[in-house]
């Protein structure tokens, strides 16, 4: 072993991994440390003992001219570069190497020896790393990294193995096939998500399916579904939030042995399937009738209340949050359920279990809730409730009398039945989870839904999760902030602060923030301007547009009608919605192009940009002043008001379906001869005898001569002895005309009857 400590090695690596050649020297085995500047330039190093009658290759290295270095050597010649020669006496390209002293006391303590190498960070030189705990040290100027290595000399030889054998075997393997698709991507996303480079799916496009694509285009989900299948993935199609880009977040625990954190409010969220009675169970619980004021007898936005229920002698203040059951509103339940403390699952006894309610059945899975399950309309005469636990149970909610841990409630919001029932085991729920909140803090929580005042501007609806909200606080949400001008609680009453656990309406942003996204109040305004510019790439609903608008499916070749439409809507949760039901519509015949998706209502720039883009303009739940709609009427604009939007979505699909030339299938109806053909001023006529079937006025007709198809067309005319006739059997003759003049005997005629097809999208 003494040979390690007292001559240079031959050590050379060479290899070459994407295009980059790295080349490592260790010198640890003696006392000393080298330090390789730029080891990338030495393809070879090569170090002889003292006693070597060969070339010194390190002359100017050492003062004493020897061919190693002892650890004696106090200092380091300047004034020279050292000069590497392989033995062959051919000079490589110089590197700087630095001597850098680490005296010893005895052989025992030479792995402490450390080699400093500054190199790229390649396949490599990570594997030295993994292998070796190296320890990252600061990085240079050129963003190249300055490693310490405590390495074995053995190990090297084994590491560029292990690089190598490790980079095959990530080739090779292969990542959870199952991959969750349920919308339409850019190109670049679509790679990130399928761990595929983007080039390749560009060239799995152009090469296959004649589609020529750049990295930002928007894909349809089935060139997705098609592109997925292509690399071996099965798309699924499922609404867990496993698949959302929605990440959840929650504010509002507290450390149980918090000083200051007290009991707050249970915020509970009614979600279920659309006219499963949600809002009559509310107007039940709240003694009101908040059915009667929602058009068409849906909920389309979400909506908070606050009751306060004597349970045990004590006073429990609940949060309810009323969510929409439509399928657009997907959205707006995803947010009840990441606010939410306690969900109150809605089953119809009559209907039974429905896709928005495995929807909520999936979110109260993923986000772990507390949950009751609520029959409603068991007033109604139905046997249908032991299915409904079965089903219930398949999800893996078991219900207590079946030895699960899920509370079933039967309820009625017609007779009140099992209300009292209902509300005393929330609060019994509430006070086994013990929700607590600080309200010290400074505030936090969820904005629920935002839209545009005329007069005041950019309104927001929030619930607090977390402690205090005041007048004159700096509130931000990802890239905007405001001031706190104007807060009002659920009866619309103006206060000057308010608590955990508590839904109020703010005015205080400049512009209107995204719904659904965090608040949190800040100190200062510095703080809230840095906390923008770092959440200054924050989504915002253009991004659904941009879905709408550039989107590519198999039919991109075709010259697609196009539907132009100029949205306005009264809050950015409908207007969302809007979009999300539009971007599930087929575009391959007929292509969305939104012009403009804002709210409010309609205004003179939207009026002018419908002129000037020949765009029609759908408005959902706005007004229209008496000077717009002349204005409208004047430029022959066409536009539609709603309140549903069952309406708006079957007003766009009818729209577009309007667009979609008509397409036909043909029935053979009958067949004929041709026997003479004589001229008339209108043009030439063919003497027929009909052999089979009949031949009408409307009658699409095939002319074949000799096995060859020579014409198709309409009978521009059909006469029967000089009378103008509807139809002609067989065996009968007949004259016809049509757009055809080279008739000729013996021609065969095939007349068809035109049955138009559905229309489809």
């Amino acid at each position: 072993m003494n040979m390690f400590y007292t001559n240079y090695y031959i050590l050379q690596f060479e290899f070459k991994i994407v295009n980059i050649l790295n080349s490592f020297a260790y010198l640890g085995y003696y006392d000393d440390i080298l330090l390789l500047i730029n080891p990338k330039l030495l393809n070879t190093i090569m170090m002889r003992s003292s006693s070597s009658s060969s070339k010194v290759i390190a002359n100017s290295l050492i003062k004493d001219n020897v061919g190693f270095v002892t650890s004696n050597q106090s200092k380091f010649d300047k004034k020279h570069k050292p000069n590497f020669y392989e033995q062959d006496s051919i000079k490589p390209k110089k590197s700087k190497v630095k001597l850098i002293k680490n005296k010893h006391k005895s052989s025992d303590d030479i792995e402490d020896a450390k080699l400093f190498v500054n190199t790229s960070d390649d396949l490599f030189t990570q594997s030295l790393l993994n292998k070796s705990s190296i320890k990252s040290l600061k990085s240079s100027s050129k963003n190249k990294k300055r490693y310490k290595l405590k390495l074995d000399p053995l190990e090297y030889d084994n590491a560029f193995q292990d690089s190598l054998q490790s980079h095959q075997n990530d080739n090779s393997l292969q990542a959870d096939k199952n991959i969750l698709l349920n919308k339409p991507l850019s190109i670049n996303d679509l790679s990130l998500n399928i761990n595929v480079p983007q080039a390749e799916i560009i060239t799995y496009l152009f090469l296959n399916k004649g589609i020529s694509a750049t990295i930002n285009d928007i894909l349809d989900l089935s060139i997705i579904r098609s592109i997925a299948e292509n690399y071996g993935f099965n798309l699924l199609e499922s609404s867990s939030t496993k698949g959302l880009d929605d990440v959840v977040t929650k504010y509002a625990s507290i450390n149980n042995d918090s000083l200051m954190a007290i009991k707050r409010a249970p915020i509970i969220t009614l979600l279920g399937h659309v006219d499963h009675g949600k809002t009559s169970l509310l107007d039940s619980i709240l003694k009101t009738n908040l059915v009667c004021k929602e058009s068409g007898g849906i909920t389309q936005a979400i909506s908070g209340y606050e009751i306060f229920w004597s349970y045990r002698l004590e006073q429990h203040k609940l949060i309810f949050l009323d969510t929409p059951g439509h399928e657009s509103f997907k959205k707006m339940r995803l947010r009840g359920a990441k606010v939410t403390d306690i969900a109150l699952l809605v089953i119809a006894v009559d209907d039974g279990l429905k896709l928005q309610t495995i929807e909520a059945i999936n979110y109260i899975k993923d986000m772990s809730l507390s949950c009751i399950v609520v029959i409603t309309k068991s007033d109604k005469l139905s046997n249908n409730l032991s299915k409904i636990k079965q089903d219930l149970a398949n999800y893996d909610m078991l219900c207590k009398e079946w030895g699960g841990s899920t509370s079933v409630i039967e309820v009625s919001a017609i007779n009140d039945k099992n209300i009292d029932l209902l509300l005393s085991e929330i609060c019994i729920l509430s006070n086994t989870k013990n929700f607590l909140a600080d309200p010290q803090e400074l505030a936090v929580g969820t904005i629920l839904e935002t839209y545009m005042d005329k007069k005041q501007g950019s309104i927001v609806n929030l619930i607090i999760q977390n402690g205090t909200l005041k007048l004159g606080d700096i509130i931000v949400s990802e890239n905007l902030y405001g001031k706190v001008k104007s807060i009002k609680d659920v009866y619309s009453v103006k206060i000057k602060s308010s608590g955990p656990s508590s839904l109020v309406q703010v005015l205080g942003f400049a512009k209107l923030p995204e719904a659904g996204s965090l608040f949190r109040v800040l100190n200062n305004e510095k703080s809230a301007k840095d906390y923008c510019l770092k959440h200054s790439n924050a989504k915002q609903i253009d991004v659904a547009l941009k879905f709408l608008n550039t989107r590519i499916t198999f039919d991109t070749s075709l010259d697609t009608q196009q539907l132009k439409l100029i949205l306005k809507a009264d809050t950015q949760g409908i207007l969302e919605a809007i979009l999300d039901l539009l971007s599930n519509i087929s575009q391959s015949k007929v292509q969305i192009n939104i012009i403009s998706a804002s709210f409010g209502n309609i205004s003179n720039t939207d009026v002018e940009l419908a002129v000037a883009t020949n765009s029609s303009i759908l408005a959902f739940n706005v007004n229209i002043s008496s000077h717009i709609r002349s204005l409208l009427k004047k430029y022959k604009i066409n536009f539609e008001v709603f309140d549903i939007i069952y309406d708006l979505f079957q007003y766009v699909q009818i729209t577009m379906l309007s667009l979609i030339d008509p397409a036909y299938e043909k029935v053979l109806k009958g067949k004929a001869t041709v026997q003479t053909v004589f001229s008339m001023n209108k043009g030439y006529v063919a003497g027929c005898l009909v052999n089979e079937g009949r031949l009408t006025i409307k009658s699409y007709i095939y002319v074949h001569r000799n096995g060859l198809l020579v014409h198709e067309g309409f009978i521009s005319s059909l006469k029967r002895i000089k009378s103008d006739v509807e139809e002609v059997a067989a065996i009968n003759e007949c004259g016809l005309m049509s757009n055809f003049e080279s008739w000729k005997e013996l021609d065969i005629i095939e007349a068809y009857d035109l049955v138009p097809k559905e229309k489809t999208l």
